[in-house]
């Protein structure tokens, strides 16, 4: 009898958040000039060690939205019924320290966002989104 697990049995889920920057074909390039995008990436990571996963993706197909941020719940805000927040336009420093106090408190399902992230939040296409929370 083997013991390693099977392939098909779901994993658990991240007890965190997970905060999915898109650093593709125009997210996080000379594309949006006047944006430190690197520093970006560095100042998520850095306000939500320990509390949020934070990782660089792909293109996420939502070009004209660039600099696009997913903020994903944890298991626990999964079920208490947060879904994926997509937001587009995420270019400045006030948007980012806004993403770091709502995922730090727990993100979708948990906390509720500033209110100014409501300006931010977009819907992306089917296709698109289950590529990211397939």
């Amino acid at each position: 009898m083997s013991r390693r697990p099977r392939k098909d049995v779901p994993a658990r889920g991240d007890a965190r958040p997970t905060v999915s920057v898109c650093r593709g074909c125009c997210c996080g390039t000379e594309k949006i000039p006047g944006v430190d995008h690197a520093g970006q990436l560095a100042r998520l990571r850095s306000g939500l060690a320990g509390t949020a996963v934070v990782r660089a993706v792909e293109c996420l197909d939502a070009c004209e939205q660039g600099n696009v941020v997913v903020v994903q719940p944890s298991a626990e805000g999964r079920r208490a019924g947060g879904r994926p927040v997509w937001l587009g336009l995420v270019n400045d420093e006030h948007a980012e320290r806004d993403i770091v106090t709502w995922a730090a408190a727990g993100g979708p399902g948990l906390a509720d966002p500033p209110d100014i992230l409501d300006l931010y939040v977009f819907q992306p296409s089917r296709r698109v989104r289950s590529g990211l929370e397939g």
